[in-house]
């Protein structure tokens, strides 16, 4: 028995080829996620918008009604009218029809009435003017008559405001050149027209100063200077700021004193003086002090011309109107301060 051999069989089964693999599982799976990512996209917007506006939503989508009734000429090109209630119950709308006015005829022959509207086509026509009727836009009406007689009238006030001006500012250029001892002065005033007013300025030339360095006492040439200012002002209605300015040199003071105070202070001297000379308190809309940040040369914050007292005369054409008849003294008035008055 142990001679024997077992019998080995080989068994060899032929396999068949395998189907190719498409890609169509794939296209499948893409339509899944992006079905997914639509939904709860969805979900997510339903959770963050109010009421109101899924309200807004449902309205954009609904199926918008339209009215029986054509428009235009009629026939086959007459269009249709939307109303801005056709989403509503139709109940709604057959309810609400007896409170609308009568049907008028429109262009094309049969009756204009939108029950959504509530007008008539005679009623959403604007009255255009014609040549036979009245002009709307001549300004012929009642109150196209009365702005152009404001307009006319606020005209007049800035004109003579204006007139004003220029006579002040030529009165005081003429008073400073006839005062032989201030001719070296006429280079310190400028005179320029502001949005805000007319502005008077007093500056500092190279070694002329209308102040000691440090100091709020003011040199005589600056007090004869802001008395003729006071002079050709003084009968001018119109409100006055004066507004005082430094350099950018600092200096030291224990005290803590520093440009922005003597700005200030120079600004309170020059108040003091024009009072002194005729101004009415009144008339004294603010007092400032500007230290260095307002120069009058930008480029260059240690020039001394940006060491200046401005005195700015307020545009106000109502004050003018009031005062309308007082005008500024004339030149002869304002040279009766001679120098040996003043200096």
């Amino acid at each position: 028995m142990a001679d024997e051999k077992n019998s080995i069989i080989i068994k060899r089964v032929k396999k068949g080829g395998h189907a190719a693999h498409g890609g169509a599982w794939k296209v499948a799976y893409a339509d899944f996620v992006t079905a997914m990512m639509a939904f709860f996209l969805l979900l997510w917007l339903l959770n963050s918008v109010t009421e109101e506006q899924l309200e807004g939503i449902s309205n954009y989508f609904a199926p918008t009604a339209v009215s029986s009734s054509s428009s235009g000429a009629g026939g086959m090109l007459g269009g249709q009218v939307v109303g801005e209630g056709a989403n509503q119950a139709q109940t709604s709308l057959s309810s609400s029809q007896p409170t609308l006015p009568p049907p008028t005829v429109g262009l094309g022959g049969q009756d204009f009435t939108d029950p959504a509207e509530g007008l008539t086509l005679d009623e959403t026509q604007p009255d255009f003017p014609s040549g036979e009727g009245e002009n709307m836009g001549d300004g012929q009406g009642p109150a196209s008559e009365g702005e152009a007689g404001n307009t006319a009238a606020e005209q007049a006030a800035e004109d003579a405001q204006q007139a004003s001006f220029d006579d002040a500012a030529q009165a005081l250029r003429q008073a400073i050149q006839a005062v032989p001892d201030l001719e070296k002065l006429q280079d310190s005033l400028m005179i320029q027209e502001t949005p805000d007013g007319l502005r008077i300025q007093l500056t500092d030339q190279d070694r002329l100063a209308m102040f000691p360095g440090g100091s709020s006492a003011m040199y005589e040439h600056t007090r004869v200077m802001l008395r003729l200012v006071a002079e050709a002002i003084k009968d001018l209605p119109n409100d006055v700021i004066v507004t005082g300015h430094t350099d950018n040199a600092a200096f030291l003071d224990p005290t803590g004193y520093s440009n922005w105070e003597l700005s200030a202070d120079r600004a309170l001297a020059s108040r003091r003086v024009l009072l002194a000379s005729g101004i009415d308190p009144a008339r004294i809309d603010g007092i400032m002090g500007k230290a260095d940040t307002d120069p009058l040369v930008p480029e260059d914050p240690a020039d001394p011309r940006n060491r200046r007292i401005d005195i700015v005369l307020l545009r106000d054409a109502e004050l003018f109107e009031q005062a309308q008849d007082e005008r500024i003294p004339t030149l002869p008035s304002i040279i009766d301060l001679t120098p040996a008055e003043n200096l």
